[in-house]
């Protein structure tokens, strides 16, 4: 019998899983395919004080920053032009969770922090701070990143859990970012949810939120244009990515499905999915002040997102970017794992105005399982599967046709618990640093 004639019956009963790993001419049974992207730079924030960054910006406003170090600037990303420069943005600031009398309380060890634009350079292993806008009222004091309403907000307390502090109708929890064409910024607020708009200096010109909120006290003028559909976001979870258009119009993500038309519908009642895994994307025209389109995403099952992982509330979407006139890449995660999709935003699966975008469409879109008309995607990658990718990743942008530059959340080092804090009341930093790393991406994708 000739070799080839051996060959036949053996390959013949290999399963499908052994003939992808069998010989190939010029790889050796040990190599593996080549992975979907590689990391091509990383880069760290140097410890800034948090106290001395934001004294800079506002004289004053941090009295004792407790040991706590500049961060959370991974809420988003944007290009400001040259290479290597971007724009960031921080979050509400530092804040953790302590469980008191079996409930747990929103801490903000250093209440007077101010959400702030960073701009930033990345060369090389370091990320260096060009310069830094404080986000203001409209009399130019700090909007700070406390909760709005006690009605519906988490009640903010003192880095122990002990003292209560006051709620401020002008506080922001920004998480996303893009710059307008003229030089204007766009944020959007998961406390709302809301965009806002914000000169180049940084002050609020206008918070767009959705109607019915009735925010009132606040120091900049506020619009109820957005649905009012859009109070039923979960707790702390409203919009976080946000997307610049060609056109000029945004595309903001609510960060997780609606408690809509209750929180119950957070478990689907028809019941073979689980938690709803169904999210929204609105498109809003800044000219008309106004949403003009809205479409359904749909997460992955968590598991098949994070292996291991089984509570889909773990599901996000931190973050979303313009790659052509009606593309986007989403990203959607947990706090360990993350995959880019890529989106086309076609007429066909606008959903404003239909059924769906009724309040009282039973079951609604968030029960509704895979019923509902939502986005086709295509993956782009999986980051779980790129060396080098720290977790948390909540900020992308494209640098290039196959590069994206990825900004994790390091949260300011926070941790939960009454040991995020020594007996003096500073910080027990987590060690996780603010990081910006370059991948490139086998091949084009969008």
């Amino acid at each position: 019998m000739s070799l080839r004639q051996l060959r036949r019956p053996l390959m013949a009963a290999l399963p499908l899983a052994v003939l992808a790993t069998a010989v190939v001419p010029g790889r050796t049974s040990a190599q593996a395919a080549p992975p979907p992207a590689v990391v091509t730079g990383s880069a760290r924030l140097a410890a800034i004080p948090l106290g001395e960054f934001s004294n800079a910006l506002l004289p004053g406003s941090v009295g004792n920053d407790r040991g706590v170090k500049l961060g959370g600037i991974g809420s988003d990303v944007f290009p400001a032009g040259r290479a290597g420069e971007f724009w960031t943005v921080t979050d509400r600031g530092p804040n953790g969770q302590i469980k008191v009398d079996g409930s747990k309380r929103r801490t903000f060890p250093v209440p007077g922090f101010d959400p702030a634009l960073v701009k930033i350079k990345v060369r090389g292993d370091r990320v260096t701070v060009l310069d830094a806008r404080p986000i203001t009222t409209r009399s130019g004091k700090a909007v700070t990143g406390l909760p709005n309403q006690r009605s519906r907000d988490e009640a903010p307390y003192t880095f122990d859990a002990k003292q209560p502090l006051s709620y401020d109708p002008n506080g922001l929890d920004t998480e996303g970012v893009v710059r307008a064409a003229d030089g204007s910024f766009w944020l959007a607020d998961e406390y709302g949810p809301s965009l806002v708009h914000v000169s180049a200096s940084g002050r609020v010109l206008a918070r767009h939120v959705p109607q019915g909120l009735h925010l009132t006290g606040t120091d900049y003028p506020v619009v109820e244009s957005l649905p009012g559909l859009l109070q039923k976001r979960k707790t702390n979870r409203g919009f976080e990515g946000l997307a610049l258009l060609p056109d000029g119009d945004l595309v903001a993500a609510v960060q997780s499905p609606l408690s809509h038309p209750d929180t119950a519908a957070g478990v689907e009642p028809r019941g073979h999915e689980g938690e709803s895994r169904t999210v929204r994307l609105l498109r809003f025209s800044p000219g008309k002040g106004a949403v003009t389109a809205e479409y359904a995403y749909r997460f992955d099952p968590v598991g098949e997102v994070d292996p291991g992982e089984d509570d889909t509330s773990e599901l996000k979407i931190s973050s979303v970017v313009a790659v052509g006139r009606n593309r986007l890449l989403v990203e959607e995660r947990t706090d360990k794992a993350a995959r880019v999709q890529r989106v086309e935003l076609a007429k066909r699966w606008d959903i404003l105005g239909s059924r769906w975008d009724d309040p009282a469409t039973s079951p609604s879109l968030e029960q509704s399982g895979g019923r509902a008309p939502v986005l086709p995607k295509r993956m782009v990658v999986d980051l779980r599967e790129v060396k080098g990718v720290p977790k948390k990743i909540e900020g992308i942008a494209v640098s290039g046709r196959r590069t994206l530059t990825l900004v994790n959340d390091n949260d300011f080092g926070m941790t939960d618990g009454p040991d995020a804090f020594d007996d003096q009341g500073r910080l027990v930093d987590s060690g996780v640093p603010t990081t910006v790393v370059t991948v490139r991406l086998r091949t084009a994708a969008w």
